[in-house]
């Protein structure tokens, strides 16, 4: 068994698709650096992720597939499942390999799975869009707690950068530990530490705006006066609505 150690970025698995093509040595395994080894490995390589290497191999990916393809992988690698890393590999060397068109060969497993795979992070994004609810700080920052389920953040961050140009706001997955912030100007990536009590998904009243409580409020009396209670099918909101973002949700805390 041939192993690969790198380090679980995009871009050290394209580093890794390269040291493949120069050794002429293909993995059966990728791992992450510092993991332990199967018992029956023959042969071990680390993988030194540098930017030119997957810069090369990423150029080569754009000549050989369309930019709805090349999409389709980044939306697979952000859904986080266990060995998708090396479907990604393995769909990376056909296309390399391959002298047809084969990134829509859909007779072929690998294919079909990152198809799948890709269509359920593009809904997780859609689901950002639709779900993601503001809460207006103290200082007129507006904070919005997410837990999606795949890491689909990055994909609906410019949707909101373009939607809310003119105030300041910090997406933040509460789930990974990371988010955005956008200061009028540009977008910025942040990270907050456990003391900063924003991980719970909720603003605590001491810093949030004096009016906030109020228009949750109003927000919630809205909600629940729309309400048909005769018409109301728990089915069919948990079909539109799913249940993990019912938390996080504003009208849904009543």
């Amino acid at each position: 068994m041939v192993v690969f150690f790198y380090d679980k970025t995009f871009e050290g698995l394209l580093s890794a698709v390269l040291d493949a093509y120069a050794l002429k040595l293909f993995p059966d395994k990728l791992l992450k650096i510092n993991d332990p080894a199967p018992i029956f490995t023959d042969h071990v390589h680390t993988v030194i992720t540098i930017e030119e290497h997957s810069g090369r191999v990423w150029a080569g990916l754009m000549k050989k597939l369309q930019k709805q393809a090349c999409n389709m992988l980044m939306h697979a690698w952000l859904s986080e499942s266990d060995g998708c890393d090396e479907l990604l590999f393995r769909y990376i060397c056909k296309i390399f390999n391959s002298k047809a068109d084969f990134k829509y060969n859909f007779g072929d497993s690998d294919v079909l799975e990152i198809k799948k795979i890709a269509r359920k992070v593009a809904h997780e994004a859609l689901y950002i869009k639709q779900f993601l609810r503001f809460q207006k700080a103290a200082d007129n920052i507006f904070f919005a707690p997410i837990k999606p389920v795949y890491n689909a953040l990055p994909l609906a961050i410019d949707h909101f950068a373009d939607r809310f140009k003119d105030q300041q706001w910090v997406i933040y997955d509460i789930k990974r530990k990371y988010g955005y912030y956008y200061d009028l100007q540009i977008v910025k990536e942040i990270t907050f530490t456990d003391k900063d009590n924003f991980l719970s998904g909720k603003l605590d009243e001491s810093i949030m705006a004096a009016d906030e409580k109020l228009f949750q409020d109003l927000w919630k009396g809205y909600f629940k006066s729309m309400t048909i209670k005769e018409r109301i099918n728990p089915r069919l909101q948990r079909q539109n609505m799913p249940v993990r973002y019912w938390e996080l949700i504003t009208e849904k805390q009543l």
